[in-house]
């Protein structure tokens, strides 16, 4: 596999073999990101904003840019609130593992990963991070759940902590851009650039479809915006309005890359591309769940000499996931849920299912028979969708019902059990359903219901899990009848 990539790329050796963490970034020297990737200049001449208000009837708007109204401000970085000292973070050498002190990253990014409990870096952080550190892009192939996020965050605030701020600058000009498919999965990421640039005075914005625009405007003009996290569609209603500028990304990621192909993204994240600075001036980092030939051609022609990672699937699906198999029939599958659900006292469940109408009707079913239950599909609104979110994060909704394009891109910590209602028709759907569960090395518990039109899928998922998943038939405890609630 790798073997071929190297030949699509054309490039050496060098490219697929990951350096280790100390030879990529020495502790005496920070990271060469500033000299190799300068500050992109803007096409034209701006003309500067002047202290008075009659002023702009005179001063000719750059060609590229609306005149604004009024000045562009310095950024006024955040107060460092710390009594916190390196020291206070110790994780001893573990032979097999990599500690974030390996890199040299700073005291306020340590501070904030001191704070989130990460002692060790994931597989693809320590891989993606001995490359990225040093300035080079990267092409990276992980499920949800790896620790991919927090990898490219990192990256990101390092280099924007080593490399001051341009003095002028408009408020909607971000210098790191991060293009995402879906909603959720924006929310989260800006939900945990918030949480590692907490001591840094760098700000974090995200823009998503279905929510106020005017709301989200007046986010963007009150502070420099240095973190843009965004969906396609939002992204260009801003750029094309004049209020978000490109021409200053210096890391731009681009997440999920085969789902935004998927997802018939495509067109509009190359109109976003072509306002950034050229390639050889950003670093571009693209994850996706799998190495396709389109996915292939999109990282040619965005990144410069990319370092390829992998994470395997079934590594992270195998190792941290107990997987189980119930054989039952389709008219038994919701007694069976309903049954596993109440008789264990599971607080954080998630449960997938291949339809729209599927979904609904699990989710009616549950929360008739007195379970805290929501769904989450294509045909919830926007506001509802985050609120239900919020609800399950904190624990006021114990069963959420899911489909795929839904549930991809939740990162809700605690989810214990991941319950296939029906088997996706995708292999790789499976393996990024069970990653719900089972996250950044925490335990978790797979269940799937394998009734008579669905259970053929079973062969193609352990083949690309390698392995076989018994198959047993339910206790009978956990097909007693649903006793019915009285209203």
């Amino acid at each position: 596999m790798l073997k071929a990539l190297k030949k699509i790329f054309g490039k050496g050796d060098a490219a697929a073999q990951p350096a280790a963490p100390a030879a990529s970034v020495t502790p005496t020297a920070p990271a060469p990101t500033a000299e190799a990737r300068p500050a992109p200049k803007p096409a034209a001449p701006r003309a500067k904003p002047t202290a008075k208000a009659e002023a702009p009837a005179h001063v000719a708007a750059p060609a590229d840019k609306p005149a604004k109204d009024k000045p562009r401000r310095e950024r006024k970085p955040k107060p460092q609130a710390s009594l916190w000292k390196p020291e206070d973070f110790v994780v001893e050498p573990q032979e097999g593992k990599t500690r974030f002190h390996d890199f040299k990253l700073s005291n306020e990014l340590m501070h904030a990963i001191h704070d989130l409990g990460f002692p060790y870096c994931t597989p693809i952080q320590a891989q993606v991070l001995g490359y990225t550190l040093a300035g080079q892009d990267a092409i990276g192939r992980a499920q949800t759940g790896t620790g991919k996020t927090a990898a490219f965050l990192i990256s990101i605030i390092s280099q924007l902590q080593q490399t001051p701020p341009p003095k002028e600058r408009y408020m909607g000009e971000p210098r790191a851009l991060i293009i995402a498919p879906t909603r959720e999965l924006v929310v989260q990421i800006a939900k945990d650039a918030v949480a590692l640039t907490r001591y840094t005075g760098l700000n974090v914005m995200s823009f998503v479809g279905g929510m106020d625009f005017d709301k989200q405007l007046k986010a963007l003009e009150a502070r420099h915006c240095d973190i843009l996290v965004a969906t396609p569609g939002r992204l260009l209603d801003f750029n094309q309005r004049g209020e978000v500028h490109l021409d200053m990304v210096e890391v731009m990621v681009l997440d999920e890359a085969d789902r935004m192909l998927d997802m018939g993204f495509i067109p509009q994240v190359r109109q976003i591309i072509r306002q950034t600075p050229p390639k050889s001036e950003r670093q571009t980092l693209l994850f996706s769940a799998t190495f396709t030939d389109d996915v292939m051609n999109l990282a040619k022609q965005w990144t410069t000499n990319p370092a390829i990672v992998e994470i395997e699937p079934e590594n992270v699906a195998s190792e941290t996931v107990e997987q189980h198999v119930y054989a039952v029939a389709g008219s038994d599958k919701y007694k069976l849920l309903y049954n596993l659900v109440t008789q264990n006292n599971w607080e954080r469940v998630m449960v997938f299912a291949n339809r729209k109408d599927e979904v609904r009707r699990i989710e009616e079913k549950l929360v008739r028979d007195g379970i805290n239950a929501a769904q989450l599909s294509g045909d919830v609104p926007q506001h509802k969708r985050i609120r239900t979110l919020e609800n399950f994060r904190e624990g006021r909704i114990t069963v959420l019902v899911a489909t795929d394009v839904a549930g991809r891109g939740i990162h809700i910590d605690g989810i214990s059990h991941v319950i296939n209602f029906t088997l996706p028709e995708d292999p790789d759907d499976y393996v990024h359903r069970i990653g719900r569960t089972g996250r950044a090395g925490t335990s978790g518990v797979s269940i799937s219901f394998a009734g008579e039109d669905d259970s053929y899928q079973l062969p193609a998922i352990e083949e690309l899990l390698g392995r076989k998943i018994k198959c047993e038939m339910p206790p009978d405890e956990l097909l007693k009848p649903v006793p019915r609630k009285h209203h």
